[in-house]
């Protein structure tokens, strides 16, 4: 059987374009055409190698954990639940204040103002949501029967409040808040941390 044809383009960066425009221009603002320029290919190319502009995007999702929001699982290794959740506020800071990213966080922006037809991309968007947050809901489940976290911690709540922090930094972020306004915000978040029995404020 005769090989197919070489691709004459690199995947790797043609996907890191993609990420950059979803990311900057949401899914529906994000035209073929102008992921066709970006990523320097064809569009019989895109199809070719990702199937569809909505697998693209999703595969654009998977690089972007891989990549700039990497801090998310990486955070989730550290000794503590603490300072776990520290690195978590740090990471996203320090993610949507760099200046080669578009703004704000591309799970919570991807689908905003979309129309009724992208309600598939909603739900994905949405599960990667719900999918960081029982990482830390299970994170903090670990730090409770380790008697990191106090007993009796609900660790559900707990990583709703985090997580919605979390988001919220991308959304002030996009606002035009600025690091050190993103950092008091962390901080007052912190202070609402569970405190073991008996032990006293410094």
């Amino acid at each position: 059987m005769a090989k197919g044809r070489p691709r004459e383009f690199d995947t790797e960066k043609a996907l890191d374009a993609a990420l950059m425009l979803f990311w900057r221009h949401g899914y529906e603002g994000t035209s073929l055409s102008a992921l066709t320029r970006a990523m320097r290919i064809s569009t019989p190319s895109l199809y070719a190698a990702f199937g569809s502009k909505e697998t693209l995007f999703r595969k654009a999702l998977d690089r972007y954990v891989q990549k700039p929001a990497s801090y998310l699982p990486n955070a989730l290794k550290e000794p503590t639940a603490r300072r776990a959740v520290e690195q978590l506020f740090r990471g996203a800071i320090n993610m949507v204040m760099h200046p080669r990213h578009p703004e704000g966080c591309l799970f919570v922006h991807g689908a905003l103002a979309a129309s009724p037809g992208c309600e598939s991309i909603r739900e994905q968007l949405s599960l990667r949501r719900a999918a960081v947050e029982a990482l830390v809901r299970r994170r903090f489940d670990r730090a409770t029967a380790e008697g990191d976290l106090p007993s009796g911690t609900n660790a559900r709540q707990l990583a709703r409040y985090i997580i919605t922090v979390l988001w919220g930094l991308s959304v002030q972020a996009a606002g035009g808040a600025k690091r050190s306004q993103l950092k008091e915000i962390a901080e007052i978040a912190m202070h609402c941390w569970p405190k073991s029995p008996g032990r006293k404020l410094r």
